[in-house]
């Protein structure tokens, strides 16, 4: 096994960095190479995560089983299935408290590549460098800004209900490419599927007010239930972007959800919105202008399950 080890210094009291470690299922607005963690088992301090993740220009996936033990301030983890070219990798989270309400953070990691390839070996060890550093740093960054995270984080959501199936809405949702024709505020859409049921996308979208822009996410597919994504290129108000389409059987059809969780970047508020210009204002910015497109790809959704459904391709 090779070992390696981060630590940075952070500002706050040790309880406050282990709680944002402890909730792996919001890592994904927390931390940017993390895009989904799914909670599959959970018995009192131990659970068992999937985790998605930006790696070098790929995206991965993995099981891991987790162990949380608040008093000593510790969470331990290891990869139980890894993807190659890691054949194995552990490590843990280590917290202590120092003088001045500091703590210092160290990441440890043990890894082995396949067949032990030197350049296996370089690569795990280029991206581990740069995650666990990525990591680190958002963790300081969200420890000290704790006391003002409420006000930049907020989450919504918008629901239509479709007299149609359950399969319609999700191939509606599914087939991205096929959006700049679908829908009229989108321009652009290059979206690859090297793994089935993870899609990287780059979209060209129309505002309100006539301008263009670029995001780029990625998203993970579950068939005929959700699509859960972030945005691994953001507009600049926003510091994370994740998101989740999701469909579910109702009295009537199918009720088709389109859940956004954002988190405002404030030193962006006032070069954007104006001198002057609020959180609060970038919050209601950022919700109208997401939610906007959203009922139209609801609704557009909606018309294409019910025109499927009646017999007639929409």
């Amino acid at each position: 096994m090779n070992d390696v080890q981060h630590t940075i210094a952070v500002a706050a009291a040790p309880q406050t960095v282990y709680d944002l470690l402890a909730d792996a299922t919001a890592w994904p607005v927390h931390f940017r190479p993390t895009v989904h963690v799914e909670r599959l088992e959970e018995d009192g301090a131990d659970e068992r995560i999937r985790i998605w993740a930006v790696a070098g220009d790929e995206i991965k996936s993995w099981t891991s089983h987790r162990r949380r033990d608040p008093g000593s301030l510790r969470i331990d983890f290891r990869q139980e299935v890894s993807q190659p070219p890691i054949a194995a990798m552990s490590g843990a989270w280590v917290l202590r408290g120092l003088d001045d309400g500091v703590t210092e953070v160290v990441l440890e990691h043990s890894y082995r590549a396949v067949g032990d390839d030197p350049q296996h070996l370089a690569w795990i060890a280029e991206v581990t460098d740069r995650n666990s550093r990525a990591e680190l740093a958002n963790l300081k960054e969200l420890a000290e800004q704790a006391a003002d995270r409420s006000e930049l984080v907020l989450t919504f959501e918008d629901t239509v209900v479709v007299d149609g199936r359950i399969s319609d809405v999700y191939d509606f949702l599914y087939r991205a490419q096929q959006w700049p024709d679908r829908l009229p505020h989108v321009a652009r859409m290059d979206l690859t599927e090297d793994e089935p049921g993870v899609q990287i996308m780059e979209m060209d979208t129309i505002t309100a007010d006539g301008a263009m822009h670029t995001t780029k996410s990625v998203r993970v597919c579950f068939a005929d239930e959700r699509i859960v994504y972030k945005q691994i290129v953001v507009p600049p108000l926003m510091t994370a972007h994740t998101g989740e389409w999701r469909v579910t059987a109702v009295r009537g059809g199918t009720a088709v959800t389109s859940q956004h969780t954002v988190a405002i970047r404030p030193e962006a508020v006032p070069g954007i919105l104006g001198e002057g210009a609020t959180v609060a204002e970038a919050r209601e910015f950022a919700r109208t202008a997401l939610s906007g497109n959203s009922r139209i790809t609801l609704e557009h959704a909606k018309a294409y399950a019910e025109g499927t459904t009646a017999g007639s391709q929409v």
